[in-house]
Protein backbone atom coordinates (compact mmCIF):
# COMPACT_ATOMS: atom_id res chain seq x y z
CA UNK A 1 0.00 0.00 0.00
CA UNK A 2 1.47 3.50 -0.67
CA UNK A 3 1.24 7.02 0.40
CA UNK A 4 -0.30 9.26 -1.90
CA UNK A 5 1.78 12.52 -2.27
CA UNK A 6 2.24 15.65 -4.04
CA UNK A 7 3.94 18.89 -4.44
CA UNK A 8 1.96 21.97 -4.59
CA UNK A 9 4.01 25.16 -6.18
CA UNK A 10 2.97 28.70 -5.40
CA UNK A 11 2.20 29.11 -9.15
CA UNK A 12 -0.02 26.42 -8.92
CA UNK A 13 1.80 23.58 -10.37
CA UNK A 14 1.09 20.11 -9.36
CA UNK A 15 3.57 17.31 -9.45
CA UNK A 16 2.37 13.36 -7.51
CA UNK A 17 4.25 10.85 -6.48
CA UNK A 18 4.23 8.42 -3.35
CA UNK A 19 5.36 9.23 0.17
CA UNK A 20 7.18 7.30 2.95
CA UNK A 21 5.89 6.25 6.28
CA UNK A 22 5.63 9.86 7.96
CA UNK A 23 2.57 11.97 6.67
CA UNK A 24 2.90 15.54 6.98
CA UNK A 25 3.01 19.01 5.52
CA UNK A 26 6.60 20.64 4.86
CA UNK A 27 6.75 24.12 3.75
CA UNK A 28 9.38 26.07 1.94
CA UNK A 29 11.76 26.98 -1.10
CA UNK A 30 11.66 24.12 -3.42
CA UNK A 31 15.02 23.80 -5.24
CA UNK A 32 17.01 21.43 -6.45
CA UNK A 33 20.20 19.49 -6.13
CA UNK A 34 22.55 18.07 -9.18
CA UNK A 35 25.03 16.01 -7.12
CA UNK A 36 25.36 12.09 -8.10
CA UNK A 37 26.11 11.24 -4.40
CA UNK A 38 26.10 12.82 -1.16
CA UNK A 39 22.73 13.23 -0.10
CA UNK A 40 23.51 12.67 3.69
CA UNK A 41 25.92 15.55 3.25
CA UNK A 42 22.94 17.36 1.50
CA UNK A 43 19.67 16.71 3.49
CA UNK A 44 22.03 17.45 6.88
CA UNK A 45 23.63 20.45 5.54
CA UNK A 46 22.54 23.71 7.57
CA UNK A 47 22.35 25.92 4.32
CA UNK A 48 19.23 23.81 3.30
CA UNK A 49 17.29 24.82 5.83
CA UNK A 50 13.84 26.12 5.11
CA UNK A 51 13.84 24.13 1.79
CA UNK A 52 11.97 21.31 -0.25
CA UNK A 53 15.30 19.37 -2.18
CA UNK A 54 14.67 17.34 -4.98
CA UNK A 55 17.51 15.36 -5.98
CA UNK A 56 18.43 15.48 -9.84
CA UNK A 57 19.78 12.15 -9.86
CA UNK A 58 17.67 9.46 -10.41
CA UNK A 59 19.20 6.62 -8.01
CA UNK A 60 19.32 7.75 -4.09
CA UNK A 61 20.20 5.36 -0.85
CA UNK A 62 21.82 2.63 -2.86
CA UNK A 63 24.92 3.20 -0.21
CA UNK A 64 22.33 3.95 3.11
CA UNK A 65 22.89 6.32 6.08
CA UNK A 66 26.27 6.20 8.11
CA UNK A 67 25.79 8.91 10.40
CA UNK A 68 29.48 10.11 9.91
CA UNK A 69 28.85 12.18 6.88
CA UNK A 70 26.41 14.06 8.81
CA UNK A 71 27.05 17.56 8.74
CA UNK A 72 24.85 19.11 11.37
CA UNK A 73 23.12 17.35 14.41
CA UNK A 74 19.63 16.84 12.88
CA UNK A 75 18.08 17.16 8.72
CA UNK A 76 17.88 20.93 8.05
CA UNK A 77 15.92 20.37 5.04
CA UNK A 78 11.69 21.29 5.33
CA UNK A 79 10.82 17.89 2.82
CA UNK A 80 13.01 16.25 -0.28
CA UNK A 81 11.85 14.44 -3.33
CA UNK A 82 13.25 11.18 -4.76
CA UNK A 83 12.87 9.38 -8.27
CA UNK A 84 13.27 5.93 -7.00
CA UNK A 85 15.16 4.83 -3.32
CA UNK A 86 16.91 1.99 -2.83
CA UNK A 87 15.06 0.02 -0.26
CA UNK A 88 18.25 -2.18 0.62
CA UNK A 89 21.53 -0.16 0.56
CA UNK A 90 25.20 -1.53 0.63
CA UNK A 91 27.86 -0.22 1.86
CA UNK A 92 29.88 -1.15 5.14
CA UNK A 93 29.54 2.17 7.10
CA UNK A 94 25.71 2.03 6.44
CA UNK A 95 23.52 1.99 9.52
CA UNK A 96 20.28 2.73 8.41
CA UNK A 97 18.48 3.16 5.03
CA UNK A 98 17.71 6.50 3.71
CA UNK A 99 13.64 5.78 3.55
CA UNK A 100 13.23 4.75 7.16
CA UNK A 101 16.18 7.31 8.30
CA UNK A 102 14.02 10.23 6.86
CA UNK A 103 10.79 8.32 8.55
CA UNK A 104 12.89 8.23 12.13
CA UNK A 105 13.39 12.25 11.29
CA UNK A 106 9.79 13.44 10.50
CA UNK A 107 10.69 14.66 6.92
CA UNK A 108 8.05 14.80 4.78
CA UNK A 109 9.35 12.59 1.56
CA UNK A 110 8.42 12.10 -1.82
CA UNK A 111 9.18 9.34 -3.86
CA UNK A 112 8.45 7.72 -7.16
CA UNK A 113 7.91 11.70 -8.36
CA UNK A 114 8.93 13.50 -12.32
CA UNK A 115 12.50 15.02 -11.27
CA UNK A 116 13.16 16.14 -14.19
CA UNK A 117 9.81 17.41 -14.57
CA UNK A 118 10.17 19.10 -11.51
CA UNK A 119 13.88 20.53 -12.14
CA UNK A 120 13.05 22.00 -15.39
CA UNK A 121 9.84 23.82 -13.51
CA UNK A 122 12.29 25.49 -10.94
CA UNK A 123 15.04 26.26 -14.06
CA UNK A 124 12.04 28.20 -15.84
CA UNK A 125 10.00 29.56 -13.37
CA UNK A 126 13.45 29.94 -10.25
CA UNK A 127 13.34 29.21 -6.94
CA UNK A 128 9.58 29.19 -5.47
CA UNK A 129 7.69 28.60 -2.42
CA UNK A 130 5.85 25.47 -2.30
CA UNK A 131 4.62 22.82 0.08
CA UNK A 132 4.93 19.05 0.21
CA UNK A 133 2.21 16.83 1.39
CA UNK A 134 2.38 13.35 2.14
CA UNK A 135 -1.08 11.68 3.20
CA UNK A 136 -4.48 12.16 2.61
CA UNK A 137 -5.20 14.63 4.96
CA UNK A 138 -2.23 16.39 3.99
CA UNK A 139 -3.20 16.58 0.67
CA UNK A 140 -6.09 18.68 1.73
CA UNK A 141 -4.75 21.09 3.19
CA UNK A 142 -1.47 21.40 1.06
CA UNK A 143 -3.27 24.61 -1.24
CA UNK A 144 -4.66 26.09 1.71
CA UNK A 145 -1.46 26.29 3.58
CA UNK A 146 0.52 27.03 0.88
CA UNK A 147 -1.38 30.23 1.08
CA UNK A 148 -1.26 31.20 4.01
CA UNK A 149 2.68 30.34 4.49
CA UNK A 150 3.22 32.60 0.84
CA UNK A 151 1.85 35.22 2.76
CA UNK A 152 4.40 36.09 5.27
CA UNK A 153 7.58 33.73 3.92
CA UNK A 154 10.39 34.65 4.70
CA UNK A 155 14.57 33.26 5.20
CA UNK A 156 14.56 35.50 8.26
CA UNK A 157 14.58 33.31 10.79
CA UNK A 158 17.11 29.98 8.91
CA UNK A 159 20.03 31.22 10.33
CA UNK A 160 19.09 31.55 13.62
CA UNK A 161 17.73 27.90 13.24
CA UNK A 162 21.02 26.73 12.46
CA UNK A 163 23.36 28.13 14.50
CA UNK A 164 24.80 27.19 18.25
CA UNK A 165 23.21 29.01 20.94
CA UNK A 166 25.80 29.11 23.03
CA UNK A 167 29.89 29.50 22.02
CA UNK A 168 31.80 26.14 22.47
CA UNK A 169 35.25 25.64 21.63
CA UNK A 170 36.72 22.77 19.18
CA UNK A 171 39.55 21.52 17.50
CA UNK A 172 42.98 21.68 18.45
CA UNK A 173 44.07 22.93 21.74
CA UNK A 174 47.13 25.08 21.91
CA UNK A 175 46.73 25.39 18.34
CA UNK A 176 46.29 29.00 16.52
CA UNK A 177 43.33 30.07 17.86
CA UNK A 178 40.20 31.10 15.42
CA UNK A 179 36.67 32.56 16.03
CA UNK A 180 34.48 30.96 13.78
CA UNK A 181 30.99 33.05 13.23
CA UNK A 182 28.64 30.34 13.01
CA UNK A 183 26.06 31.29 10.16
CA UNK A 184 25.11 27.44 9.55
CA UNK A 185 28.86 25.88 10.40
CA UNK A 186 28.85 22.35 8.39
CA UNK A 187 31.35 19.91 10.20
CA UNK A 188 33.59 19.52 7.55
CA UNK A 189 34.97 22.83 8.45
CA UNK A 190 35.32 21.85 11.48
CA UNK A 191 37.33 19.17 10.26
CA UNK A 192 39.49 20.63 8.00
CA UNK A 193 40.70 23.50 10.29
CA UNK A 194 41.23 21.00 13.06
CA UNK A 195 43.27 19.55 10.34
CA UNK A 196 45.77 22.90 10.30
CA UNK A 197 46.14 22.54 13.99
CA UNK A 198 43.91 25.52 14.80
CA UNK A 199 41.89 25.88 17.94
CA UNK A 200 38.40 26.98 16.99
CA UNK A 201 36.46 29.29 19.28
CA UNK A 202 32.48 28.66 17.93
CA UNK A 203 30.81 31.57 18.22
CA UNK A 204 26.36 32.36 17.56
CA UNK A 205 25.91 34.80 14.30
CA UNK A 206 24.99 37.39 16.73
CA UNK A 207 27.79 37.48 18.73
CA UNK A 208 29.24 41.23 18.40
CA UNK A 209 32.75 42.08 17.68
CA UNK A 210 33.76 42.83 21.73
CA UNK A 211 32.84 38.91 21.97
CA UNK A 212 34.56 37.78 19.54
CA UNK A 213 37.98 40.43 20.05
CA UNK A 214 37.55 38.70 23.80
CA UNK A 215 38.87 35.53 22.57
CA UNK A 216 42.18 37.24 21.12
CA UNK A 217 41.96 35.01 17.54
CA UNK A 218 43.96 35.06 14.84
CA UNK A 219 41.82 35.05 12.37
CA UNK A 220 38.00 35.02 12.33
CA UNK A 221 36.19 32.54 10.06
CA UNK A 222 32.83 33.43 9.00
CA UNK A 223 30.59 30.60 7.81
CA UNK A 224 27.77 29.13 5.13
CA UNK A 225 24.32 29.44 6.16
CA UNK A 226 21.00 29.74 4.82
CA UNK A 227 18.94 32.23 3.35
CA UNK A 228 19.58 35.86 2.24
CA UNK A 229 22.87 37.65 3.61
CA UNK A 230 20.78 40.88 3.86
CA UNK A 231 18.51 39.18 6.63
CA UNK A 232 21.54 39.60 9.26
CA UNK A 233 22.13 43.21 9.31
CA UNK A 234 23.84 42.94 13.01
CA UNK A 235 25.96 40.35 11.99
CA UNK A 236 26.82 42.13 8.72
CA UNK A 237 27.71 45.50 11.13
CA UNK A 238 29.96 43.46 13.37
CA UNK A 239 32.09 42.26 9.89
CA UNK A 240 32.23 46.02 9.29
CA UNK A 241 33.40 46.79 12.91
CA UNK A 242 36.21 43.74 12.92
CA UNK A 243 37.57 45.48 9.29
CA UNK A 244 41.37 46.02 9.47
CA UNK A 245 41.32 44.54 13.55
CA UNK A 246 42.20 40.95 12.48
CA UNK A 247 42.11 38.85 9.29
CA UNK A 248 38.70 37.74 8.00
CA UNK A 249 37.51 34.81 5.53
CA UNK A 250 34.48 33.60 4.37
CA UNK A 251 32.55 31.20 2.76
CA UNK A 252 29.23 31.19 0.77
CA UNK A 253 26.91 33.33 2.86
CA UNK A 254 30.38 34.05 4.85
CA UNK A 255 31.23 35.14 1.36
CA UNK A 256 28.32 37.75 0.69
CA UNK A 257 28.64 38.85 4.36
CA UNK A 258 32.13 39.77 4.46
CA UNK A 259 30.84 41.28 0.41
CA UNK A 260 28.35 43.66 1.85
CA UNK A 261 30.29 44.58 5.08
CA UNK A 262 32.93 46.06 2.98
CA UNK A 263 29.92 48.02 0.84
CA UNK A 264 29.09 45.78 -2.09
CA UNK A 265 25.72 44.42 -2.74
CA UNK A 266 24.03 40.83 -3.81
CA UNK A 267 21.07 39.63 -5.24
CA UNK A 268 19.13 36.65 -5.89
CA UNK A 269 19.55 33.90 -8.38
CA UNK A 270 16.86 32.88 -10.65
CA UNK A 271 17.13 28.85 -9.43
CA UNK A 272 20.78 28.92 -7.30
CA UNK A 273 23.66 26.79 -7.24
CA UNK A 274 23.75 23.18 -5.75
CA UNK A 275 25.22 20.43 -6.64
CA UNK A 276 29.34 19.33 -6.86
CA UNK A 277 30.00 20.04 -10.45
CA UNK A 278 30.68 24.02 -10.91
CA UNK A 279 33.53 24.93 -12.21
CA UNK A 280 35.19 28.35 -11.71
CA UNK A 281 37.61 30.01 -12.57
CA UNK A 282 40.58 31.14 -10.42
CA UNK A 283 42.12 34.13 -11.72
CA UNK A 284 45.69 34.27 -9.54
CA UNK A 285 46.50 31.02 -10.56
CA UNK A 286 45.14 30.79 -13.81
CA UNK A 287 43.39 27.54 -13.69
CA UNK A 288 39.85 25.97 -13.25
CA UNK A 289 38.60 24.36 -10.64
CA UNK A 290 35.71 21.95 -10.27
CA UNK A 291 33.28 23.25 -7.00
CA UNK A 292 30.60 22.13 -4.90
CA UNK A 293 28.30 25.04 -4.00
CA UNK A 294 24.92 25.25 -2.05
CA UNK A 295 23.57 28.41 -2.28
CA UNK A 296 20.85 30.57 -3.76
CA UNK A 297 22.52 34.46 -3.42
CA UNK A 298 25.78 35.99 -4.86
CA UNK A 299 27.72 39.19 -4.64
CA UNK A 300 27.24 41.79 -7.13
CA UNK A 301 30.58 41.90 -9.34
CA UNK A 302 30.00 45.53 -10.51
CA UNK A 303 29.80 46.21 -7.20
CA UNK A 304 32.71 45.38 -5.63
CA UNK A 305 34.54 48.43 -3.87
CA UNK A 306 38.18 49.81 -5.52
CA UNK A 307 40.02 48.14 -2.40
CA UNK A 308 38.14 44.40 -3.25
CA UNK A 309 39.55 42.50 -6.14
CA UNK A 310 37.30 39.78 -7.64
CA UNK A 311 39.19 36.86 -7.68
CA UNK A 312 37.57 33.95 -9.13
CA UNK A 313 34.39 33.66 -11.45
CA UNK A 314 31.89 31.02 -11.94
CA UNK A 315 32.20 29.76 -15.63
CA UNK A 316 28.74 29.06 -15.74
CA UNK A 317 26.91 32.20 -15.35
CA UNK A 318 29.75 34.55 -14.59
CA UNK A 319 28.67 35.26 -11.25
CA UNK A 320 31.58 36.34 -8.79
CA UNK A 321 33.05 33.06 -6.44
CA UNK A 322 35.91 35.38 -4.94
CA UNK A 323 37.64 38.07 -3.61
CA UNK A 324 40.28 39.29 -1.59
CA UNK A 325 41.02 43.13 -0.05
CA UNK A 326 43.92 45.08 -1.90
CA UNK A 327 45.07 45.76 1.46
CA UNK A 328 44.13 44.18 4.45
CA UNK A 329 43.96 39.94 5.14
CA UNK A 330 40.66 39.78 3.91
CA UNK A 331 39.41 37.00 1.37
CA UNK A 332 36.00 35.05 0.77
CA UNK A 333 34.67 32.61 -1.70
CA UNK A 334 31.11 31.67 -2.89
CA UNK A 335 31.58 27.56 -3.26
CA UNK A 336 32.27 25.54 -0.30
CA UNK A 337 36.29 24.64 -0.47
CA UNK A 338 35.47 21.93 2.31
CA UNK A 339 33.16 20.38 -0.01
CA UNK A 340 31.04 16.59 1.62
CA UNK A 341 29.47 16.49 -0.73
CA UNK A 342 31.70 17.18 -3.44
CA UNK A 343 35.22 17.28 -5.27
CA UNK A 344 38.43 18.32 -2.94
CA UNK A 345 39.70 20.78 -5.45
CA UNK A 346 39.85 23.73 -3.66
CA UNK A 347 41.04 22.07 -0.24
CA UNK A 348 44.34 24.25 -0.06
CA UNK A 349 42.29 27.44 0.36
CA UNK A 350 42.67 26.69 3.85
CA UNK A 351 45.73 26.57 4.30
CA UNK A 352 45.81 29.51 1.61
CA UNK A 353 44.10 31.55 4.07
CA UNK A 354 46.55 30.76 6.79
CA UNK A 355 48.89 31.75 4.55
CA UNK A 356 47.43 35.11 4.24
CA UNK A 357 46.89 35.94 7.78
CA UNK A 358 50.47 34.92 8.69
CA UNK A 359 49.51 32.01 11.03
CA UNK A 360 51.75 28.58 11.05
CA UNK A 361 49.71 25.18 10.61
CA UNK A 362 50.77 21.45 10.05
Amino acid sequence: MTIPAALFLADGSRFDGAGLRHEGIALGEAVFYTGMTGYEEALTDPSYAGQILTFTYPMIGNYGVSGTAAQHPRPCVTGTIIKRIARHPSHYLSKRDLGGWLDEQRIPTMIDADTRAITIALREHGTIWAALAVGESALLDAERRLVEFTRTASTKELVPSVSVAREHREGVRGGPRIALVDCGVKRAILRDLTALGAEIDVLPYDASAQDILAHDPQAIFVSPGPGDPTDLPGTIETLRALLGKKPLFGICLGHQLLALACGARTYKLPYGHRGGNQPVKDHVRNDVIITAHNHGYAVDAASLPPELEATMTNLNDGTNEGFHHRRLPIAAVQFHPEASPGPSDAKRLFAQWFDLAGIAHR
